[in-house]
This record gives structure tokens, C-alpha cells and sequence, in this order.
């Protein structure tokens, strides 16, 4: 008869950490044996966190690798009969790359079964071609008990369509006619990237007639974030089992030959797809983020510059969030531009969230610049030399905590601005990691209210969400007197950046609003316009720190655009 117990260990690894990771898995496995598990899976690269990039071409990492894959080999031996199903980076002979992204199968000290990644993705953030050879068109499978186990590895399984890759490994395994597909993933989580993985893999388990495990791994990696969700589904009802989403967990169900049951025995039915609602997939992504970031580069605290205004106050909200408000650092620095009003609803904003907030005035030190600029250059500093001149102050006023007393400063820069370069290099733009940067202003005012509807009360005051916005470096300056309405630059942004990567609902609503706006030559001449402001910001966006990334198509490694070019 046809029955296999299997684990899904949807784990956190760290990039590098070897025997961090090692030790992940080894708890996992501990927990598949008590479950009475044949086996176990663990997501792709788990030995090394995915993906290791460059650290691939140190002779000393790959050493590490190859110890760390003995060290798993030996555990393996302390759960005898378990399949540790580990993904890895193992050398190869020949000509080509001298790596392949592997698949191992271990067992009882040995490795049982080994398979090579056939498509490498370099596209969007992916670069695995970069380092990793394209494994053989070979269908890998291994009989565990009487059930005949096919293996394949994340991107393997997203060609059924055959649109991207001249093979396709999905229907060359399912023609090895195996009674279970295993495949181990790395998918980094954006916009509805959890809904298209289940709507590709069901239809995919649909049309072979073979029921699929899919496990993915959790946790944020510079800036990418990893959602786990791992699944599990049959051709009859589609997905009949998920991970929690943006968690560690380690579940175990039963594949009877024609189903899969619970721990308890009971015939797992089709799971209701309910993705999160947008603001609150946003917020987590974010927390889950930020929180890894921080772990991983060895911060356990931040500061965050605030201005009254509501980027600022979102960052801080969702800061506190992630890591505690002990652990949160808010620093006002007025000038004499700044408002009354800016002041106090910082005070709010900071009571409202139980974080420290610290004063830090700039007047003075903006009056010596403008003296010394006078005095040396036989000018009035003025305009946007005097504007950016606040800004920097700013960011240097804050690196200066940073350095002092160890936090790590978070930007508080958004999408719409960030396109269009309304920012400022070496001030706004100081710091080391950017929370809200892939979200458009609009999407800033409506997370701020979903995070108080949370809460059942004001975290962000509502004065602060109703104001104009405003840079306040200058007399009653308002964004819009630079910019758009954010509601129309928001849709000629998500045109001109995201386009057809924005998803189907979202693509059909921007298409039509951006169609009406362009019918007009007003309407054409500002989408030329931005269009421009895009390309000639480059140069900003390039040194700015990263941006956690949550739609498609996010600035940073994903969005590769030349600097030095002409943008009409």
C-alpha cells in the first residue's frame, strides 16, 4: 500500500550561516522523527539561505559547504530511515559553470538521490546563471516505501506553460509517471505571488494527474522577503493543506495513495483560497523584513528622523511594530520652516507609540552654512541649494546618532518620491535600510489607517494623515507645488514602472484611468514629463539603500536601468 508520512520544514536560514542552518534542519528532522515522518523536506539553497550570490565564488564558503554537507550526512545517521530532503550548492565536472543548485536526498549517512536545477532564472532579482550550471533533462525519483517520489526545484515548475524555456522539467518528470511531485523552493514573496504559485502548481498537478508537496522557505533577505505558504495538493481538490504565511513551522501530513490526512487521520479537503487583504500582507511583509534585517545584520535597535509628516509616521509605526517600541528612536529636527504643527504631532505620534523622541534643532546650524556660503563664494545660498542643504543636515544629524550610539537608521522615503527623485542624496536618503520605499503615497495614507483600524485607536494621528504634504524647506511649500496630485502620479508611476508586471485587477483598473489621463495633450505632456523625472533620478535611486521589496517590480537589484542614458 501506498502510504508516506512527510514533513514540511518551511524554515528562517540565514544567508552563510552554515551551522545556524544546519542546525534549523536538525530540529526539524528531530521533529519529523517523533512524527513518525519518511520524510522530511527543506526548502532550495537551505544549507546556505537562498541565495548566497557571490559568496559562491569564495574558495573558503564552498569549503564550509562541503563540511556543513558531511555534518547533515552524519545527523542523518541519528534518524535512521528518515529522508532529509536538502537543497544545496554542490560542485560539478566539465565545461561550464562549476556549480549546480542541488537537490539531495540523504538517508542513513548516504546520499540517495541527487538532482540538478534545470532552469536557472535571471530575471527580476534572480541571477543563478551567475554561478550555477543547468542541470541534464532527467527525471530524478525514488521509491520511498512503495510510493514513487519525483523531485524538482522551484523554477523547474514554472515553465508547464512552456512561454520562458524551450524544456520544460514539470512534464518530463510527470511522463516518469511518479505517484508524488517533491519540489523545494525559494520564491520571494510580492504582490500576489502566493496566489499565482497555487494557481500554477494546481493547474499543473490537474492536467499530470499527480498529486504535489511544495515547500518554500520564510524570512527577509536584504531585500527581498521570503512568505513560506507552503502547500500541498491534489489533482481532485486542488490545494488541501498551507503553511502559515511569514512564519517558521514544521508540519507533518500522511499521503495515503490517494489522498493526504492530518496527524489526526482525517482526509485533508480542498483549503478556501483567502490571500490576506493588501494592507495587511503590506504590513506583514514589512515586519517580517525589517525584524530579519536587523537580526541578521546585528542591530537591535533603529532611529527614524521624524517630521510631522506621515512617511515618517508610518515608518515609525511599523518599526515599533517589528522590534518594540524600546527599541525605536524618533528624532524631530526643526528648522525654521518647520511648522508648529509638525512639531506637536510628532510629540503625538510618539506618545501614541511609546517611543523615545529626542529634539535636535537645525536653525543655527543652517544659519552658519548660509554665512559661510557667503562669505566664501560671494552668493546667497537660496532655493534648492538651501533646501537640500536642511535635508542633508538632517541626514547627517542622524547618521551622527547612528554612529554614536549603534542604531540602525531607517529612510522613510516612498515609491512615488523615490521615482521621480523628490528626495534628497546624502540627507532623506541617509540610512540602512528603506521600509516603505515600494509603497506608492497613496498606499502610505492607506496603510496608516489600516494600522489604526487595527488597533482600535489613533497610532498615527489623524492630523497627520489629513495635512497636506509637505518637505517643509521652504515657505508654505506643498508637494503638490512640485508634483502631481499623488492619486494621478500614482497611476502614470505604476504605468511606467510596473506595467505589465502590475497584477491582472490593479493592471486593468491603472490601464483605464492612465488611457483617460493620456487622451488629452495635457495629459500626455505630464506622463512625458514624469517619464523623464524617472530616468534622470537614476543616479539617487542607485545609492540608496535597499528597499524592502513588495510588488513586482521594486527599485534595487531587480530593476536594472543605466544611469547615462537618454530618457525621452
Amino acid at each position: 500500500m501506498k502510504e508516506l508520512t512527510i514533513t514540511l520544514a518551511q524554515i528562517n536560514p540565514t544567508i552563510g550561516d552554515i551551522t545556524g542552518n544546519i542546525g534549523l534542519m536538525s530540529g526539524a528532522a528531530r521533529q519529523a522523527q517523533v512524527d513518525a515522518s519518511q520524510m522530511v523536506i527543506f526548502p532550495e539553497l537551505s544549507l546556505t539561505g537562498y541565495s548566497p550570490g557571490d559568496l559562491l565564488d569564495d574558495g573558503a564558503f564552498l569549503q564550509r559547504v562541503e563540511i556543513g554537507l558531511q555534518a547533515l550526512l552524519a545527523m542523518t545517521q541519528q534518524t535512521p530511515g528518515l529522508n532529509w530532503v536538502v537543497g544545496a550548492p554542490t560542485r560539478r565536472v566539465g565545461a561550464g559553470k562549476p556549480l549546480e543548485n542541488s537537490l539531495l536526498v540523504m538517508r542513513d549517512g548516504e546520499i540517495v538521490l541527487q538532482y540538478a536545477k534545470q532552469l536557472l532564472p535571471t530575471y527580476n532579482v534572480f541571477d543563478e546563471r551567475r554561478h550555477f550550471e543547468p542541470g541534464p533533462d532527467v527525471a530524478r525519483m525514488l521509491h520511498i516505501g512503495a510510493t514513487k517520489v519525483g523531485f524538482m526545484i522551484c523554477e523547474d515548475g514554472w515553465n508547464d506553460a512552456g512561454q520562458d524555456y524551450a524544456m520544460n522539467p514539470f512534464a518530463s518528470l510527470a511522463a516518469a509517471e511518479p505517484d508524488l511531485i517533491v519540489s523545494i523552493n525559494a520564491s520571494p514573496s510580492d504582490l500576489g505571488k502566493r496566489e499565482q504559485r497555487q494557481q500554477l502548481f494546481v493547474a499543473a498537478s490537474r492536467r499530470y494527474g499527480v498529486p504535489l508537496v511544495y515547500v518554500n522557505q520564510i524570512g527577509g533577505h536584504d531585500q527581498l522577503v521570503f512568505d513560506g505558504a507552503s502547500f500541498v495538493v491534489t489533482p481532485r481538490d486542488g490545494v488541501v493543506f498551507e503553511s502559515a504565511q511569514f512564519t517558521e513551522a514544521v508540519d507533518t501530513v500522511q499521503w495515503d495513495g490517494t489522498g493526504f490526512r492530518d496527524s489526526a487521520g482525517t482526509l485533508l479537503a480542498t483549503v478556501r483560497n483567502n490571500p490576506l487583504p493588501l494592507m495587511e500582507f503590506y504590513r506583514r511583509q514589512v515586519v517580517l523584513g525589517l525584524r530579519d534585517y536587523a537580526r541578521r545584520c546585528g542591530f537591535t535597535q533603529v532611529v527614524v528622523g521624524s517630521s510631522g509628516g506621515i512617511d515618517s509616521a508610518l515608518t515609525l509605526a511599523l518599526a515599533v511594530e517589528a522590534l518594540g517600541a524600546d527599541n525605536v528612536v524618533a528624532i524631530t529636527m526643526p528648522s525654521r520652516f518647520s511648522s508648529a504643527g509638525s512639531v506637536d504631532d510628532s510629540q503625538i505620534l510618539c506618545q501614541n507609540l511609546g517611543v523615545k523622541l529626542l529634539e535636535h534643532p537645525i536653525r543655527e546650524l543652517v544659519a552658519d552654512y548660509e554665512r559661510g556660503f557667503a562669505a566664501s563664494f560671494a552668493a546667497t545660498l537660496q532655493g534648492t541649494a538651501l533646501e537640500n542643504l536642511q535635508a542633508r543636515i538632517r541626514g547627517t544629524l542622524l547618521m551622527e546618532y547612528s554612529n554614536a550610539f549603534g542604531h540602525l537608521l531607517l529612510t522613510t522615503g516612498n515609491k512615488s518620491e523615490i521615482s521621480v527623485g523628490y528626495c534628497t542624496l546624502y540627507g532623506d536618503t541617509n540610512g540602512g535600510l528603506a521600509l516603505i520605499g515600494d509603497l506608492y503615497k497613496t498606499e502610505v495614507f492607506e496603510l496608516c489607517r489600516h494600522l489604526n483600524a487595527r488597533a482600535g485607536r489613533e497610532l498615527i494621528p489623524q492630523t497627520i494623515i489629513d495635512k497636506p504634504p509637505s518637505a517643509e524647506l521652504a515657505p508654505g511649500q506643498r508637494d503638490d507645488d512640485s508634483l502631481p496630485p499623488y492619486p494621478v502620479l500614482d497611476v502614470i508611476l505604476k504605468m511606467l514602472v510596473e506595467g505589465a508586471r502590475l497584477n491582472a485587477t490593479e493592471r486593468a483598473e491603472v490601464a483605464q484611468q492612465f488611457a483617460s489621463l493620456t487622451r488629452n495633450e495635457t495629459g500626455q505632456a505630464l506622463v512625458d514629463k514624469i517619464k523623464k523625472m524617472i530616468g534622470r533620478n537614476e543616479y539617487k535611486r542607485r545609492q540608496a539603500p535597499p528597499i524592502l521589496r513588495l510588488r513586482a517590480v521594486a527599485f534595487g537589484s531587480g530593476r536594472q536601468m543605466p544611469i547615462a542614458a537618454k530618457y525621452d
